[in-house]
């Protein structure tokens, strides 16, 4: 079987995990959940100033080539998020906290208000995140 027909066996996703008691409004929202996506690619144009397909692993890849779905969770707290950081972090899965530099919302206090895990192989992201709520 070619890796290519692998590929096309398996499901690949990325997860938005959000918190949910900053109460922030929906705009704010949708506007870290966005940066907490494209830090994926971003991450990569900090380090050579190109993004190229050869930068990426073959779930990555897929992920790209594919719908880049994503799906977006909850978490009730910060602690939570820093878990589920290091949980997905200790499972080899690509992890980006945002953190809000709190100029419009927070008191001017930066706060870390959401991550996204991957893109990868969904069931290896589901051993994470299968639990939570969705937003």
């Amino acid at each position: 079987m070619s890796q290519e027909t692998l590929l096309q066996d398996r499901t690949f996703k990325q997860v938005i995990v959000m918190r949910h008691d900053l109460n922030m409004r929906r705009g704010k929202q949708i506007a870290q959940g966005a940066h907490a996506s494209l830090a994926f690619l971003s991450s990569r144009l900090k380090v050579s100033g190109v993004v190229s397909m050869d930068d990426f692993d073959e779930a990555a890849k897929a992920w790209l080539l594919g719908g880049f779905a994503k799906i977006c969770c909850r978490v009730e707290t910060e602690d939570e998020l820093l878990a589920i950081r290091d949980l997905a972090s200790q499972q080899g899965l690509e992890v980006h906290m945002i953190t809000d530099s709190g100029k419009t919302e927070f008191h001017g206090v930066p706060t870390n208000t959401c991550l996204a895990i991957g893109p990868d192989e969904a069931s290896k992201i589901d051993a994470i995140t299968g639990e939570l709520k969705l937003l």
